[in-house]
């Protein structure tokens, strides 16, 4: 019974990140559509997708330090109305302008749940089963954005601005988690280091994990609690004692989103479309990306604290190595075509008529087919084809790079997806756990926008070959720095590992 509960008010908690799955996802399936209803250019594309992020850093930055301030379930409920508000007014946006307001709003109720949610069920898991409780958050990312994938492709076809409802539906989930939160009891440790409230901590634990665990656990916190400095500042943050910590810390957030794993979410059909598919065939393929991703995070819950952290971070960058290698050697090998029947496809005739003069010419890579195509088509056009155009030419071994891609979705979701999540509510110390965590989270931000603003505009510009090639060597040196720098938190308490990782003056 107490298991139960435990693993409910986590589960309840952990549905942020369901919301956050989904936002970040049915973007992907409403690319084509707002793309054509605001005429936007790539930059455009990237900023409207990208924006969410940017709203994010914001939520990064204000959640941790408010949480600490006024706890973290009323921080958590303010997300859930920022979800809501965001879902609708971006579905009804006729501007530009307003839709990418509307998609910030959303982006700083990602960064207060992203940051909180793990904060909160980290400091109310018994340590044996913290590993799992807290993935629960990647869980409800993973099935949020497989959700999303669903929700587009039901959707695609409705009649009239199908972007729109793809948008619009977000509200519902978002009610749900709102209410849900009221029945979450405050944080125990929060309760005792905050308002002196022992005696209510004291209840809330014995529901979670029996009168033993509540009375260690209590213990716990208050000899912390006579250790502990006074809440932390953001100067604390640069004291040497804790420069392990943050090395551990900034180096995750960096790796998690380098290597690309957004980019894949938020543009899944728009790759799949790059490697020959059609639409239809390009929106089922973004629904396995999504189940294999929520496949393998539950394989990663089960592990978690069986196998441990680091070991699941070794093979996950390993294997989303060997995977980014692959689809770069796929669209390497890719060639270009240019018949009668795949000019037919081409829907844009100023175009078509412009190409007449290529048939039957074969082009070994993207780069020289764009050297050809360059001086038959003004500005405008070349954009439009290397967008568009170009996925009715290519020859490629797409069944390589739907493979691969699926390999990286799945150990990136038994690794730097749960884990680093996982770690980054274990190892800061909770006098600066808040404001630590949301610095750490805006970096994560930071370095995701940056990923999400310029896909678009490599995938045209330097095509998918060399987008690929960067996103598998900056793999690689994840695994490297895993491998030097990680450690195991694996059943330790939150006062162990902080006595681990903090440097002695």
């Amino acid at each position: 019974m107490q298991k139960l509960y435990a693993i409910t008010i986590s589960f309840i908690v952990a549905l942020g990140g369901f919301l956050l799955g989904f936002d970040s996802a049915v973007i992907s399936g409403a690319v084509g559509g707002i793309r054509s209803y605001f005429q936007m250019t790539d930059w455009e594309l990237g900023f409207s997708v990208g924006c969410v992020i940017f709203g994010a850093m914001i939520g990064n930055l204000f959640a941790g330090p408010l949480s600490d301030k006024y706890g973290r379930k009323k921080i958590l409920i303010l997300t859930a109305v920022l979800f809501m508000i965001s879902s609708v007014w971006s579905a009804l946006a006729t501007e530009y302008s307003i839709f990418v307001i509307a998609r910030i709003i959303g982006g700083i109720g990602i960064g207060g749940a992203i940051l909180i949610a793990p904060i909160y069920i980290a400091e109310i898991a018994p340590p044996k089963r913290r590993g799992s409780l807290v993935s629960l958050n990647q869980l409800n990312i993973v099935l949020g954005i497989s959700v999303a994938y669903f929700s587009n492709y039901y959707l695609k076809d409705l009649e009239g601005e199908s972007w729109r409802w793809m948008l619009g539906v977000e509200a519902i989930p978002a009610i749900i988690y709102f209410l849900c939160l009221f029945g979450v009891p405050k944080s125990p440790r929060w309760l005792i280091k905050n308002l002196n409230e022992i005696n209510l901590a004291k209840k809330i634990l014995i529901k979670i994990g029996g009168k033993e665990f509540a009375n260690q656990t209590i213990e716990d916190i208050l000899k912390g609690k006579e250790k502990e400095e006074k809440a932390g500042t953001f100067r604390d943050l640069f004291k040497n004692k804790f420069s392990k910590i943050f090395l551990i810390a900034f180096g995750l957030a960096f790796f998690q989103q380098i290597t690309g794993i957004n980019a894949i979410f938020y543009y899944a059909p728009t790759i799949f479309e790059q490697a020959g598919g059609s639409s239809d065939a390009s929106f089922l393929q973004a629904i396995v990306v999504g189940l294999i991703n929520l496949v393998f995070t539950i394989v990663a819950i089960f592990l978690i604290d069986r196998l441990g952290r680091k070991p699941l971070l070794i093979i996950g960058t390993a294997t989303m190595t060997i995977a980014l290698t692959l689809v770069t050697i796929a669209f390497n090998n890719a060639t270009y075509d240019i018949n009668k029947n795949n000019l037919q496809k081409i829907e844009n005739t100023e175009i078509k008529t412009a190409l007449i003069s290529l048939e039957n010419q074969n082009y070994s890579s993207q780069n020289e087919l764009f050297i050809a195509v360059t001086p038959l088509l003004s500005d405008s056009l070349l954009v439009e084809f290397k967008q568009s155009g170009i996925k009715n030419f290519i020859s490629i071994d797409a069944t390589l790079v739907l493979f691969a891609i699926l390999l990286y979705v799945a150990a990136f979701a038994i690794s730097l997806g749960p884990v680093m999540w996982t770690l980054l509510s274990e190892i800061f110390p909770s006098n600066i756990k808040g404001i630590a965590i949301s610095f750490v989270g805006f970096f994560n931000s930071l370095v995701s926008y940056t990923v999400t603003q310029f896909f678009p505009w490599e995938l045209t510009n330097l095509g998918p070959t060399l987008t690929f090639a960067i996103y598998a060597s900056m793999a690689l040196l994840s695994l490297l720095f895993v491998v030097k720098y990680v450690i195991e938190t694996k059943g330790k308490s939150l006062e162990e590992i902080e006595e681990l990782l903090i440097q002695k003056s």
